[in-house]
């Protein structure tokens, strides 16, 4: 229990939603109440040069999107707060339901004009899976959107989660006056591009007080009266161990663009999030207050600083204490490594620390011995189980366009799938390369940052296969029979495991039939162990 102060300041969270709902914009404005950046980038205008400071690769912020997972780390009312801005596109989900097993907390944000989306849903079911406890901003409240009551039945409906509003919208769109809150009785009323220091706030002891009929209008007060006496009979106090076991969802209504209602969501962040929490293993769980150090790699990215050419394993640690230049135990390679420059990060700054604590995310200098879900431990031998692996859906021929380029080629491509936005295959008894991937827009990121990452020109060609299959048989000739029979549709994984590109279900489900002594697996997780 030594470290329980440093446990108590922390909280880690990611920030989920579907594409264009204001993620990266929201993430922003925390960082400016966090003091950790003065000015905020403009991410869907082009005229403007400056850009979201967690989108930090080139092709980001070209298209006004998060490809890749952002982890910056501020201070906020005597906190620390980690926090892990994700991709919204579909094509990336990957790496946002990876980054799902790195934090204890999510902040969900809720477009109010299009409500819950096909992304929502599917990020949601991640977060249901975990217990992971929610919190809802729903956001653009300035734009004319749905009816309020109406979209928190949605929410519930669509999400399966009971909500519980913390603060209540005054209209929406251009009549949009602001939001009371429920918890504190104070009326914020809006104004457009509300600064970070901007203190609107009235406070009202009692909601018939008469200032709030001159503050917003008669019909309005009267309104809001209506619907706050509703809301409190209704739902009452929140049940903060609710919500920490994942069944109610705090919600919170503003204007991300305009920094409007995001100080009320921070400080009740700040509140009632949860602690680092106790994460299962393959031999037991672990309490973040143990004693011996323990973290688990949840991403790697390469080229953060494309200048260096260097490579980052994101760790989360998860017990103990982690200190520079210290030696710790890599599980899966059985050997001991230390780091020099460990990094704790800002968007693309990056700052060298001397020790972490559980749920911080530490950078480590990777010289390629990391690989998706390895662990670190002071000696003790066990692997973080959860961590989602996927079967690739579409899959296409790595082609080189430059021969000259060969090397470079081969290692950005190494390089690139080691993140795990993709998955490499080379087909069995030859050369080609085969990528596999779950949406079509990876092909592009890959595409683009060979180019201007490793110098390497490529293209791709659609390969008609439907899926990929992990081989395992306790009948060694059966499995090279079956591999050499199927030359076509045989390949080899990243680290020499067997695969077979089914061409479609039909094929599949055939193959498993005619072949009893061979498992199939949908999954590479059976390798880890």
């Amino acid at each position: 229990m030594k470290y329980q102060k440093e446990i108590e300041r922390r909280r880690t969270f990611a920030i989920i939603s579907h594409p264009d709902a204001g993620k990266t914009t929201l993430t922003e404005k925390l960082l400016l109440f966090g003091g950790a950046i003065q000015v905020a980038g403009a991410v869907k205008s082009n005229k403007i040069k400056k850009h979201a400071t967690s989108d930090f690769m080139e092709i980001e912020r070209q298209r006004g999107i998060s490809v890749a997972t952002s982890v910056m780390t501020f201070e906020y009312d005597g906190h620390l707060i980690n926090l892990l801005d994700t991709p919204g596109h579909k094509d990336f989900a990957e790496d946002t339901y990876r980054t799902l097993t790195a934090v204890d907390s999510v902040i969900l944000v809720v477009d109010s004009v299009n409500g819950v989306e096909d992304q929502t849903r599917r990020l949601m079911e991640v977060c249901r899976m975990r217990d992971t406890p929610v919190i809802v901003f729903i956001n653009k409240m300035d734009r004319d959107g749905k009816n309020r009551f109406d979209l928190l039945e949605e929410i519930e409906k669509e999400l399966k989660i009971s909500l519980h509003p913390m603060t209540w919208p005054i209209n929406s769109g251009k009549d949009f006056k602001g939001v009371y809150n429920l918890d504190n009785k104070s009326l914020r009323l809006f104004t457009a591009s509300t600064k970070a220091d901007d203190d609107d706030v009235i406070a009202i002891s009692d909601i018939n007080d008469k200032v709030l009929d001159e503050k917003i209008g008669e019909r309005d007060a009267a309104t809001l009266r209506e619907d706050v006496e509703l809301i409190e009979t209704v739902h009452g106090n929140l049940n903060v161990e609710d919500y920490l076991a994942g069944m109610i969802a705090p919600v919170f209504f503003g204007s991300a663009v305009n920094n409007f209602g995001v100080k009320e969501l921070l400080e009740t962040f700040v509140k009632v999030s949860p602690l680092p929490q106790p994460r299962e293993t393959s031999k037991r769980e672990v309490e973040p207050s143990e004693d011996k150090f323990s973290g688990f790699v949840f991403k790697i990215h390469a080229n953060l600083d494309p200048k260096h050419r260097d490579r980052i394993a994101f760790m989360r640690v998860c017990s103990g204490k982690f200190e520079r230049n210290k030696y710790f135990h890599h599980v899966r390679l059985d050997k001991d490594l230390r780091f020099s420059n460990p990094y704790s990060f800002m968007a693309r700054s990056k700052d060298i620390i001397e020790d972490a604590y559980p749920g911080d995310v530490v950078g480590l200098f990777d010289t390629g011995n990391f690989k998706i879900g390895d662990t670190l431990t002071e000696g003790e031998d066990f692997y973080f189980t959860g961590i989602p692996t996927f079967s690739p859906e579409i899959f296409k021929e790595l082609v080189n366009k430059d021969p000259m380029k060969t090397k470079q080629l081969e290692k950005g491509i190494q390089q690139l799938t080691d993140e795990g936005v993709a998955q490499l295959f080379t087909q069995f008894g030859g050369t080609k390369k085969i990528i596999g991937c779950v949406g079509e827009l990876q092909f592009e990121v890959i595409q683009y940052r060979l180019l201007h990452e490793y110098g390497a020109a490529c293209e791709f060609r659609s390969l008609p296969f439907y899926k990929a299959c992990w081989l395992t048989s306790n009948n060694k000739q059966k499995l090279e029979d079956f591999l050499r029979f199927k030359q076509t549709n045989s390949a080899e994984d990243k680290d020499g495991n067997p695969v077979y590109l089914a061409q479609s279900e039909w094929f599949l489900n055939t193959e498993i039939q005619n072949n009893p002594d061979i498992e199939f697996h949908f999954s590479s997780e059976i390798h880890k162990a």
